[in-house]
């Protein structure tokens, strides 16, 4: 079984690295056609794009390995495999076109580039494609892989398996374990010794509770003389999920049993050099906005043109968030323990205009290129809340493993203001638990597309 599977894994590997050149003469000829239907003459030389197609080739092979495009188990996922390659190839475009800007290469059409990224990620999701077939149907011609199962009987999974069809030729009852199988061989531990070498045994999969896990090497010990490779099927219970997790330190072992996505590379690196992108582009291009929303507030009312607030950010640290004022200065200008009402006395004329629009939310990119917050992640909360939240909501705390942000998931989905507080959570642990980048250019399109107007914004 384990051979068969690393053969197809090593095939779609293979496929999958030699898409690009197919992607970039396809993706040529697209063009050069879609040229000739406009009646545009064609200034650009196949030459020249034979040297992006081999830098596109080597940046997609490491691409596509850090996000799983060659691995054999995202096949079966179809929803995260196709997640995978749209990242892959989104992620592959922004480096392509990265190297066009800083080597000043004007003559490379864009619409060029266009045409390949997509020929590459339908091939991608056509190559995905054909490999399940491939590999259920051949799955369909061998023979199953007849598996002796020592412990529970949770290895009953694998005879579900569509690509590695697997037989139960038997179970081991360990000392102290109940197997209740009808139709099934059931050894006792002592006996594995005096089971012959011609058993018509394949495998050996060993399924332990982990409080059993101890008992592993005295059970190894005691299949050696069998002669089978022995998998172990780990259950470390429900919603401990274990893919490519086990890692070594030094000469100790150990298993990643929590993560965020900010352990990642994207998160770490290419999240932050587009959130600095991003919010200096919003910035430049908003400064006459910027600048009249200032002096609007400096003539229509008394006090400071920003309002800044203790927030509370990645890891549960506070930081100091800034926001155009809209409220009249007084005793509590801005209470750190009540909700802004639809009918909030406190707000100046001026300043229910901006939290209408969400524009006084703009002075917020300033934190997010000092790294205090993200264009997207789970909103920011004031300390009083925070502390209510935590008593109040499941897995709220949950909620600061990721940097807040300027917009998030349970905004775009209305989830915004005075609204569902477990809503909100469930929305933010759902973008925790399914982050990409492409997720969060999703969040922003659709910010974009729904507007600055929100009826909860008040």
């Amino acid at each position: 079984m384990i051979l068969r599977l690393k053969l197809y894994g090593i095939s779609l590997k293979a496929a999958t690295y030699f898409l690009p050149v197919l992607a970039f003469y396809a993706g040529w000829w697209v063009w050069e056609a879609s040229c000739a239907f406009l009646g545009r003459p064609v200034l650009y030389s196949v030459h020249g794009h034979l040297n992006q197609m081999f830098f596109g080739t080597f940046v997609w092979a490491f691409v596509s390995e850090h996000y799983r495009v060659t691995s054999f188990d995202e096949l079966f996922r179809e929803r995260t495999g196709a997640r995978a390659a749209w990242s892959a190839c989104l992620t592959t475009s922004f480096v392509l076109l990265a190297l066009l800007y800083f080597s000043r290469n004007d003559i490379y059409p864009r619409g060029l580039l266009v045409c390949d990224v997509i020929v590459l990620l339908t091939l991608t999701v056509m190559l995905h494609a054909i490999f399940r077939v491939i590999f259920r149907s051949g799955a369909s011609m061998a023979k199953p892989t007849r598996i002796l199962v020592v412990g529970a009987d949770a290895a009953r999974r694998l005879q579900r398996l569509s690509f590695a069809p697997c037989q139960i030729g038997g179970f081991v009852r360990l000392p102290g374990q109940d197997v209740a199988e009808e139709d099934q061989r059931v050894y006792e531990f002592e006996q594995l010794m005096l089971l012959s070498a011609n058993h018509g045994i394949d495998e050996a999969v060993i399924a332990l509770h982990p409080a059993q896990f101890s008992q592993i090497p005295t059970i190894m010990k005691t299949l050696s003389h069998l002669c089978l490779p022995a998998r172990a099927l780990v259950d470390l219970g429900e919603g401990i999920i274990i893919r490519e997790k086990l890692f070594q330190l030094g000469n100790i072992q150990m298993l990643d049993l929590s993560s965020t996505p900010t352990e990642s590379l994207d998160y770490a690196l290419l999240k932050r050099v587009f959130d600095v992108g991003f919010s200096l582009g919003v910035l430049v291009l908003t400064a006459p906005i910027f600048g009249l929303i200032a002096l609007i507030i400096r003539l229509t009312s008394h006090g400071p043109i920003f309002f800044v607030q203790e927030r509370i950010g990645l890891n549960g640290k506070p930081f100091q968030m800034y926001k155009f004022r809209s409220m009249r200065v007084g005793p509590s200008p801005e209470s750190d323990t009540q909700w802004t009402t639809a009918e909030d006395h406190r707000r100046t004329r001026f300043g229910t205009l901006l939290r209408k629009t969400s524009l006084d939310e703009l002075p917020q990119f300033i934190n997010v290129l000092k790294g205090d917050m993200s264009v997207v992640g789970p909103r920011p909360e004031r300390p009083h809340f925070v502390h209510k939240f935590l008593q109040e909501v499941s897995r709220y705390n949950h909620r600061h493993s990721l940097k807040v942000g300027i917009t998030g998931w349970a905004q775009v989905n209305g989830w915004r203001g005075d609204t569902s507080i477990e809503k909100r959570v469930e929305f933010d642990l759902y973008y925790l638990q399914n982050w990409t980048f492409s997720f969060d250019l999703r969040i922003i399109l659709m910010t974009i597309l729904s507007g600055l107007m929100n009826k909860n914004a008040y």
